[in-house]
């Protein structure tokens, strides 16, 4: 393990502390531009997320409906009433992007899977970089307004659910998350800088309560808009 990985992971509460971690419950707002793009504005104007940690797995309470919940695996989305009952269901919701172009609406499934990779992803790290199969490298340093960020350059395998095989993430002299670059695959692969702010500890882990993503230029450099992706948190505990 990288003298970086471990100064991040110590960071955001700890390897061990996230090996015990079951559950991460948090609630808050996803915005910005994209969802109105794809015709899906207001979607996730509330979001109430249940996250296991140990494996991709993450659930939306009041998904489209206050007695519907989505639900979200790698290899399927759903939105189920609270006894189980399947409203709607896609299975290998990835490959369904596989048509789309830059304005291609999507459906409530879409969305699910959309965000539910990608919160199970923003929700999880630096653990998630611990995962089998992931292969970190650290890479040259970058600037941002005035300040130094080390980064560490991810390999992502086949089997995780994620925007696409290779990202970076950079972090601060004390470790934490501030920004994560990366191109959706399944939004055609546009490059982006997430930005992460606010950080608080809950449980004994730390999570940036705010985020926003916006386009980047060849160079790397973040724009300042469009905000593509606003996300605020409220709450968060873990179990």
């Amino acid at each position: 393990m990288s003298d970086l990985l471990n100064l991040v992971l110590e960071a955001h509460g700890g390897l061990p502390r996230w090996q015990e971690a079951r559950t991460i419950r948090a609630k808050g707002s996803l915005g910005g531009l994209l969802w109105p793009m794809r015709g899906q504005e207001g979607i996730f104007a509330e979001a109430d997320m249940t996250v296991d940690v140990q494996r991709q797995n993450l659930v939306y309470e009041g998904f489209t409906g206050p007695e519907l919940r989505g639900v979200f695996t790698p290899d399927r989305v759903a939105i189920e009433k609270r006894d189980g009952e399947v409203v709607a269901e896609r299975t290998a919701p990835r490959e369904s992007f596989a048509d789309h172009g830059p304005d291609t609406p999507w459906d409530e499934l879409h969305a699910l899977y959309f965000a539910g990779y990608a919160m199970w992803n923003y929700l999880t790290a630096p653990y998630l970089l611990t995962r089998s199969g992931v292969v970190l490298e650290e890479v040259e340093p970058w600037q941002e307004g005035g300040t130094t960020w080390r980064r560490l350059h991810a390999t992502f395998p086949e089997d995780i659910a994620t925007h696409n095989t290779e990202q970076v993430f950079s972090y601060d002299a004390d470790g934490l998350l501030r920004r994560h670059d990366y191109a959706p695959d399944v939004l055609g692969r546009p490059s982006a800088a997430h930005f992460a702010e606010q950080h608080i500890t809950a449980s004994g882990l730390v999570f940036p309560t705010h985020r926003y993503i916006v386009p980047t230029q060849e160079d790397g450099r973040a724009l300042k808009e469009p905000v593509l992706i606003s996300i605020d948190l409220t709450e968060i505990s873990v179990d």
